[in-house]
């Protein structure tokens, strides 16, 4: 089993080193790594190339017997002319043997059957046909080239706009996130400083409060005294229209006498409680 395996690729390489003489000719072969798996790719691709060449030898073939055929039509053509009207195409002028080419490569080109009027025209009309979808075509593509040119320009002038917008968003979003970063670093200064206010304001509480000082004289204490003399003069301002409504009147004289007194006494009061208090935020 071996040794006919082995035959069988010894078989294979010496038919790959005909085909491949057969390719290169004098040239040299080019070196290549002989092993089973080259010699099988090498053996397949001989074989595509022999079936190649059949074919083509077979078209050859055929064209060369096409040739024959049409040579042997053409001496009879000619032969039918002599003997019918004794006329030759080499006894034609030189116009008329261009005439005579000028016909032959236009039934060439339009691919008659022969030069009669009667093929002419069908192959004519069927090229001016075409000719006119042609031009139609051309058209339709001339409109959606126009429209594709205007899609691009709009798109063109898009896209510049998109991309100064982009800057300006760029700008700004510099411009802002300095902005930021200014404001973040002014805030981590202020909760320094406020941190340490807050620590100088404890530590003078501390001192105060450990000198004897009265603990309603703390910054807490003068902030709520603060809020209550606000308070208080809010307070006084109705008491200050009722008393003005009173000046304004006309009553019996001990009557408003009493209660302008009565008034005065509670304005004394506020006031009095309003001086007391104003002293003791400023001490």
């Amino acid at each position: 089993m071996l040794w006919s395996s082995s035959l069988a690729v010894f078989q294979l390489r010496g038919e790959v080193a005909v085909w491949l003489k057969k390719i290169f000719g004098d040239h040299p072969i080019p070196q290549y790594e002989v092993n089973p798996r080259t010699t099988e790719i090498l053996y397949q691709l001989s074989e595509r190339n022999r079936v190649r060449d059949r074919d083509v030898h077979l078209v050859v073939e055929d064209l060369k017997q096409k040739a024959s055929e049409y040579e042997s039509e053409a001496k009879h053509l000619q032969d039918l002319l002599m003997e019918s009207v004794n006329f030759s195409p080499a006894n034609l002028s030189s116009t008329g043997s261009r005439y005579l080419n000028a016909l032959i490569d236009s039934a060439l080109a339009l691919e008659t059957k022969d030069t009669s009027l009667a093929s002419f025209l069908p192959a004519v009309n069927d090229l001016t046909s075409d000719l006119f979808h042609t031009k139609c075509k051309n058209e339709e593509i001339k409109l959606e080239l126009a429209k594709l040119e205007k899609n691009l320009t709009a798109s063109l002038v898009l896209e510049k706009c998109l991309q100064e917008d982009l800057k300006k968003a760029e700008l700004h979003l510099s411009t802002e996130r300095a902005k930021a970063d200014h404001r973040l670093q002014n805030m981590d200064f202020l909760k320094a400083k406020s941190e340490e206010f807050r620590l100088g304001i404890r530590a003078a509480e501390e001192k105060l409060s450990a000198r004897g000082m009265d603990a309603s004289l703390s910054h807490q204490s003068l902030v709520a005294l603060s809020e209550k003399l606000t308070e208080l003069k809010q307070q006084t301002i109705p008491l200050k229209k009722k008393l003005e409504s009173y000046l304004d009147l006309m009553p019996n004289p001990s009557l408003a006498r009493v209660k302008i007194e009565e008034a005065k006494r509670e304005l004394d009061t506020l006031e009095a409680e309003l001086t007391k208090k104003v002293d003791m935020m400023e001490l």
